[in-house]
């Protein structure tokens, strides 16, 4: 699909405000449109999505060394307070699970010890955050894509959907597939040789270190594969999105 659109000619078009339109016509010829690509902002946030999708595919977050891990990553907000958190919180997170469903053929529900029996990778990456404040720290879990290909990925899914502990304040993201198989897109449990603090979403996070923060989402318990992200809160692709923010956050 990438190969097939001249990346001139998606530039070209797409240096002048008229271009916009133009742009966009070939991103939806092309399947480059994003949730969030209607309205009077959707022509801008498809040149942004398609525009990294046609020129980055492929490449990785930059990956520091250990000298460069933040000393005080910044947590950014606290953890619930609802009690079924805490009470999964003083059970040492034993009873956490987090469900894989949709466009799979194996639907699974994986433990925290069962999570980590499968095979792990460790980065040490850059989180940045809309907001100005950023760390770099080492994270440890299980790449998504070997979650998916467990679980057998059906053909036609085009989005991973992430939810976060479904009580008062729970939240969603999602993904494109890209980006899903994309080999340092993790579920993370462990940051900088230890478990995942709670204060950073743990005992499970989303890791999407080729996008901003709010990727990230914290206290991870479900994923789903679909082909339409219209089911899911206003069909914008994540509460983030619902909320005004952009679903495609490409850094």
């Amino acid at each position: 699909m990438m190969t097939e659109l001249s990346r001139r000619k998606w530039i070209g078009a797409g240096i002048t405000a008229g271009g916009l339109a133009v742009a966009a016509k070939l991103a939806d010829k092309y399947g480059l449109v994003p949730p969030d690509g209607k309205g009077i902002y959707g022509p801008g946030a498809t040149l942004s999505y398609a525009a990294h999708r046609l020129i980055t595919s492929g490449s990785n977050a930059r990956e520091l060394r250990r000298d460069q891990i933040s000393k005080t990553p910044y947590p950014n907000g606290k953890p619930p307070k609802d009690a079924i958190f805490k009470a999964e919180e003083e059970a040492g997170f034993a009873n956490w699970k987090v469900s894989v469903g949709g466009m799979v053929e194996r639907p699974v529900s994986y433990s925290l010890a069962e999570l980590k029996t499968l095979a792990q990778r460790s980065q040490i990456t850059h989180l940045s955050c809309e907001e100005g404040w950023s760390y770099v720290a080492e994270w440890t879990g299980v790449p998504l894509g070997l979650i998916l290909e467990k679980a057998g990925l059906q053909s036609g899914a085009k989005f991973v959907v992430y939810s976060s502990l479904a009580i008062r304040g729970a939240r969603y993201d999602s993904i494109d597939i890209d980006e899903a198989l994309h080999p340092q897109t993790l579920v993370t449990y462990g940051m900088n040789g230890k478990d995942l603090p709670v204060g950073h979403g743990g005992p499970l996070r989303m890791r999407v270190p080729r996008q901003l923060g709010y990727k990230s989402i914290k206290f991870m318990t479900g994923i789903t594969v679909t082909d339409s992200l219209k089911g899911f809160g206003k069909g914008l692709g994540s509460s983030a999105a619902d909320a005004g923010y952009q679903w495609y956050a490409g850094i």
